[in-house]
Formats: C-alpha cells, sequence, structure tokens
C-alpha cells in the first residue's frame, strides 16, 4: 500500500480552510497540526515534526486556521492570531472533518499545537473530548486557553525551551490548571523557535513517542 497524500478543505461556517493530509499505510492515529501565531500549514518546523510522525506510522493534517483573506488582514493587523475563539472553532470544525472522512473516521485524533495553535488545540480537546485522545504542545502559549484547561480530558505533553523562560513559566501555570495526566518536557538550551542544532529533532522525538504511546493501550503517555 502507498502512502495516501491529499490537499483538502474544511468549512467552517461557511469559511474554506486549506489542509494537507497525509497517511501512511496501517496508521492508527491521525495528528492535526494547529500552528502559531502568523505561520500556515507550510511551517517548515511542523512539517519536519510531521515527517517523523509520519515515519513512525501516524497519519498527518497540517490545516490553515486562516482563509486566505484572513490570513492577509492578519499580516497587516495581527488581528486574527490571537483570536482563540476563532481559531479553536477551526481546529474543531477539522476534528469534525476527520470524523466524516472515510480514511480518517476510525482513526484516534492526537493535536500538535505551535505557539497560539497550542491554546486553539488545547480549547479544541475541551471541546470534543470523545474523539481526541492527547494533545502536544511545542513552544506554545497554552494558558491563552483559559477556562477551557480545566476541561480537557486527555493526557497533554507541554514541550518548551530551555532558554525560553517567559513562556516556560506560563505553561508552569497552565500546567498547575490541568486535570488530567500531563508532564513538560524542557529541551536544554533551547529558544522558543527551536532553532537551534538538534532543538527540534529532541521536539520530534517526544512528540513521536507520546501520540505512539497514547494508542498503544492504557495508562499515561510517558
Amino acid at each position: 500500500m502507498r502512502v495516501q497524500s491529499e490537499a483538502v478543505s474544511v468549512t467552517d461556517e461557511g469559511s474554506q480552510i486549506a489542509g494537507d493530509l497525509v497517511i501512511p499505510p496501517g496508521a492508527g492515529e491521525i495528528v492535526l497540526f494547529a500552528h502559531g501565531s502568523g505561520s500556515s500549514r507550510h511551517s517548515p518546523r511542523n512539517r519536519s515534526v510531521a515527517s517523523a510522525l509520519q515515519d513512525a506510522g501516524l497519519g498527518t493534517l497540517l490545516m490553515d486556521l486562516l482563509t486566505e483573506h484572513e490570513d492577509a488582514m492578519d499580516a497587516m493587523t495581527g488581528e486574527h492570531r490571537f483570536d482563540i475563539g476563532l481559531l479553536s472553532g477551526r481546529v474543531t470544525a477539522a476534528i469534525d472533518w476527520l470524523g466524516a472522512h472515510p480514511a480518517t473516521a476510525d482513526l484516534p485524533v492526537g493535536l500538535f499545537g505551535a505557539s497560539t495553535g497550542a491554546a486553539a488545540a488545547l480549547s479544541a480537546a475541551a471541546e470534543r473530548p470523545e474523539r481526541v485522545v492527547t494533545v502536544v504542545s511545542r513552544g506554545g502559549r497554552p494558558d491563552l486557553a483559559g477556562d477551557a484547561l480545566r476541561l480537557v480530558r486527555s493526557p497533554v505533553l507541554l514541550i518548551v525551551g530551555g532558554d525560553d523562560p517567559e513562556v516556560l513559566q506560563l505553561n508552569r501555570e497552565a500546567a498547575d490548571l490541568l486535570a488530567v495526566p500531563h508532564r513538560i518536557h524542557i529541551v536544554p538550551g533551547a529558544t522558543h523557535l527551536f532553532e537551534e542544532p538538534g532543538a527540534l529533532d529532541e521536539v520530534a522525538e517526544e512528540a513521536r513517542d507520546w501520540f505512539v504511546s497514547a494508542v498503544e493501550g492504557p495508562g499515561t503517555p510517558s
């Protein structure tokens, strides 16, 4: 069997959101990526992590969270990148789309959120607890999920750079509000974008192991 790869479109309240779906043969889980502020499904960092997940036999869906018009407006004004309600609604719509798509309807869903996308992913996980099995945040702003943090029902992995102290503190404060098993993984010497040699590789490895363990059996991913 070949890897299934297709460009997809998700509708959310009349807006069309573009995505790239990749499903390796025998995939037992699909990971939906929620990018951070000012980014898109073409983010090289998210695509690098997605490639590692695909190599491990996990399906991936990288989505734009804004329409082309919204993205153009956001580039000028920044008005949408911190609109967690809008972004989480788009992630939720994508989760529902996966549930209706024949190739992914039976697959459990993991969420991978970066920067503000982490807040969107956690909020969406709270909205769809029956579909989302786990959430991973990379350099995320989980604090922006607000009250939704207390409603998340799946394990959460928070990956933060060791040289990103402000975001690390925000992640620790957000973790205290989670009522589910969770872990903070600190990548030593990494800054917010994990541009240091080996930093993004460590992110990919940690995320891969977390997602794989989420569907291998009961218990908390480690």
